[in-house]
């Protein structure tokens, strides 16, 4: 794709598009192509892009991590905007600025010309944060490149992605690339020994080690309620959010806005009671009966949605995704049935594989377990569950979130887990 460089000209990182009146983006990733153009060509690095477009002057904050990117990053664009500071987002469910949403889901980290694209129109808007979700496959594909982080912040480390980068060595490795520098960074405590990080201004948030921000205090009770202790200073903050894993997220993100703004703890803390949560994660379709749906799909964000209602008899919907990595499969199986009451194992983006193979992989090792159900069709799935829902049981829809399609065969057809399950309960009422 084009975008406008100056004065009538444009710039893309796709050698297709390149002519007399469109420059080329020499990246990481596309410099192995530069002997396919002509010599008469105008090859601009990312670096010079950075420095044209003036992008030193916003202050970008880099959250990764294997769960929690982005309801952090949401939360962290939240507190800004109620603190009055211009912020963009981009991530997962697309590009924000201002609180209007510019663009519509993508990549979590899109290519180095997209994103210092949309810097450049937080830039213009006045804005001065720009906060982004930044994947181990970015990292590890240096599509960030060029970009200086004002904070870097670690959420957790857990399995995911192993299909591509082959091992959590391998994995951890990459993640740790990110925290390698001499600049401001936020690492979660609880997980410091899973990552390699410089400790030149590092700063943590935890709920158990010693901590520059400490949850002291938590109930997770109708709700969030939470004491947090920064460097001696303790203050209190409530969430509708419910979850020990959005603990961390909220803890996190406090401590962002506090290193970046220097805020009042107390200020920053009043303000969390008004974000009102992510579309599709833990998000609360039906209050009676209780009915969730949420993206977790890895074994570790499984874990940390069912235990969070484990006081709950629980239902649980999920499958797990094709073409992708297998060895979660069986994990993902056992974290269910640990929980669950009744666990309803389904298609999830199947992609190329066939659905049942993948349904086996996941109920192989809960083979004689009663109250296990595989049943390929999600639609179906989700309204048996939905209908033998008993009184008190919460249902949880886990793997897809607030994505609308499922991917079977390279086709995208329209699916939206929060559309079927309001259906499926309109159809027993």
């Amino acid at each position: 794709m084009k975008y406008p460089l100056r004065d009538g000209l444009f710039i893309t990182e796709d050698t297709r598009e390149v002519d007399t009146n469109t420059h080329f983006l020499k990246t990481a990733q596309n410099s192995k192509y530069i002997d396919t153009l002509d010599k008469n060509i105008e090859i601009i690095t990312p670096e010079e892009l950075y420095k044209e477009w003036g992008l030193e002057s916003l202050k970008v904050v880099g959250i990764t991590g294997t769960n929690g990117k982005t309801t952090t990053a949401a939360i962290i664009y939240s507190l800004l905007t109620d603190l009055g500071y211009g912020c963009g987002l981009q991530g997962t469910r697309g590009f924000f600025l201002n609180d209007s949403r510019i663009e519509e889901k993508s990549l979590t980290t899109p290519s180095i010309l997209h994103t210092l694209h949309n810097m450049l129109r937080t830039k213009e808007s006045g804005a001065e944060y720009f906060v982004m979700e930044v994947s181990s496959h970015a990292i590890d594909q240096n599509r960030i490149e060029a970009i200086k982080f004002a904070l870097k912040v670690l959420t957790n480390i857990t399995q995911d992605h192993l299909d591509y980068h082959k091992t959590i060595a391998e994995y951890r490795a990459v993640k740790s690339r990110f925290f390698s520098d001499d600049g401001l960074k936020l690492i979660n405590k609880d997980e410091a020994k899973k990552i390699v990080f410089n400790e030149h201004k590092a700063y943590s948030y935890s709920l158990d080690e010693p901590s520059s921000f400490k949850i002291e205090a938590f109930s997770l009770s109708g709700g969030i309620k939470a004491a947090i202790n920064y460097l001696g200073e303790m203050q209190t903050f409530e969430s509708n959010l419910v979850g020990l894993f959005n603990v961390y997220n909220l803890a996190a993100a406090i401590a962002s806005v506090k290193l970046l703004t220097d805020e009042p703890l107390e200020r920053i803390c009043e303000e969390v009671v008004h974000f009102g949560g992510v579309s599709g994660r833990m998000q609360v379709v039906s209050h009676d009966p209780l009915v969730i749906v949420d993206f977790a799909h890895t074994p570790d964000g499984m874990l940390k949605v069912l235990e969070s209602i484990k006081d709950r008899d629980i239902s649980v919907v999920f499958g797990a995704g094709g073409d992708r990595d297998r060895d979660k499969r069986p994990k993902m199986g056992l974290v269910a049935a640990k929980f669950a009451k009744k666990v309803y194992i389904t298609s999830d983006n199947p992609r190329s594989e066939n659905p049942s193979d993948i349904i086996e992989d996941i109920a192989q090792p809960l083979t004689g377990k009663e109250g296990v159900y595989k049943i390929e069709d999600r639609k179906e799935a989700i309204y048996r569950a939905v209908k033998e829902l008993e009184e008190g049981e919460v249902l949880l829809i886990l793997g897809k979130g607030d994505e609308d399609s499922i991917e079977i065969n390279g086709q995208k057809i329209p699916f939206d887990d929060r559309v079927v399950a309001k259906e499926a309960l309109e159809s027993t009422a």
